[in-house]
């Protein structure tokens, strides 16, 4: 049996007709850039994570330089953030003359409020809480760290969306939030796009004029500004998929339950959190003979991935900042043990019994 990581494929064909209508009714109203169809993104938007807010751009690394550059947040600034994610959390700072810090993290693959309060210095300007895997960090501790540094906190939410920590929302607990609508996340595009979210009418109107050239008027423009704009057509694609991304998580959620089911006496999986309901862009396990593991995975047909092999502060882009092998031994230790299985939700029970079967027969 096949098992695929990802099947974006199906997610197009399973819903073809409708797709290809709703982009011919789009190229064929000529309204390409913004318009009716952002609008109404950003509306769902507001609805989806319960904030005031919702400003679409061009993808999800756009969304956190523009939030930290409308934030004032640049050069001497420092920003707090986990070394266990993608890239781009540490590189949008980076981008913007600030200094990315790593804290570690806790065994949940979330940063720890802890770590922060250790490395903040009078450069901290803001925490960068990344809600990994679907499942938010811990944000009780750190909004109150932040409000006693008077630091802003910025949610990296690209991965976490419908996902809530004590009844709030993902998205809607920090000064801002950026989301990624990238094909692999669990609400998508057929391309790039992402959104930032806010409850700040004041930071809102700003970054609104940041993702588009800084412009008020045609002939009026007020700051340089980027040009970062989700297009009519992946906004009406999202609009769409809206409607089914309830069913999206439940079979997500569904999946996760089987795997733990089967697998909870072999390998540490994860769980929702005290008050938590998360969403499972990722199921990720914690496998001794991770390597191994993976690679008898490949060879009986099942894709498994590893998110992410060697963390940020290890990376050669970040050489610079002069961390080395050690400095975030829960990060680092982790990072040797976390396997990906695959979750989405066009996996059917006997394909996850699968995975599960062979999971076994190798600890056997």
């Amino acid at each position: 049996m096949e098992v695929k990581y990802v099947d974006i494929g199906s997610q197009y064909t399973e819903h073809r007709d409708e797709y290809l209508k709703t982009i011919d009714e789009v190229l064929s109203s000529g309204q390409l850039i913004m318009g009716a169809e952002v609008d109404t993104l950003e509306r769902n938007f507001c609805e989806l994570t319960g904030s005031k807010h919702a400003i679409s751009v061009a993808n999800g690394t756009d969304a956190l330089v523009i939030i930290m550059k409308s934030l004032g947040i640049g050069p001497g600034d420092e920003v707090i953030t986990a070394s266990n994610s993608f890239i781009s959390s540490a590189s949008s700072i980076g981008l913007i003359g600030a200094t990315p810090v790593f804290a570690d993290i806790d065994d949940d693959l979330n940063i720890s409020a802890e770590a922060i309060e250790k490395v903040i210095t009078n450069k901290t300007k803001a925490i960068m809480p990344v809600h990994l895997t679907g499942k938010c960090a811990d944000m009780t501790p750190i909004l109150e760290i932040a409000k006693k540094h008077g630091l802003k906190v910025i949610e990296d939410a690209a991965q976490s969306i419908m996902a809530k920590s004590n009844d709030w929302l993902s998205g809607s607990m920090g000064d801002a939030a950026s989301f990624s609508l990238h094909p692999l996340k669990n609400l998508n595009a057929f391309g790039d796009a992402g959104i930032i979210t806010t409850s700040d009418d004041q930071l809102a109107e700003k970054m609104r004029l940041m993702r588009n050239h800084g412009q008020v008027s045609r002939d009026d423009f007020v700051f340089w500004g980027f040009n970062s704009r989700t297009d009519a057509v992946q906004a009406a694609i999202i609009n769409k998929k809206i409607k089914y991304l309830d069913g999206v998580i439940k079979n997500r959620r569904e999946n996760a339950q089987l795997y733990r089911n089967r697998l909870k006496d072999i390998v540490k999986c994860p769980v929702d959190g005290e008050g938590c309901f998360d969403t499972y862009h990722l199921f990720v396990i914690q496998a001794k003979k991770r390597d191994e593991l993976k690679a008898f995975l490949d060879s009986t047909g099942v894709q498994a991935q590893i998110h992410y092999p060697t963390p940020i502060h290890l990376y050669k882009a970040a050489s610079y900042l002069g961390y080395k092998k050690g400095d975030l031994p829960n990060t680092e230790r982790l990072a040797g043990e976390i396997l990906s299985l695959p979750i989405h939700q066009g996996l059917g029970p006997s394909q996850i019994e699968y995975v599960c079967e062979k999971i076994e027969q190798f600890y056997k």
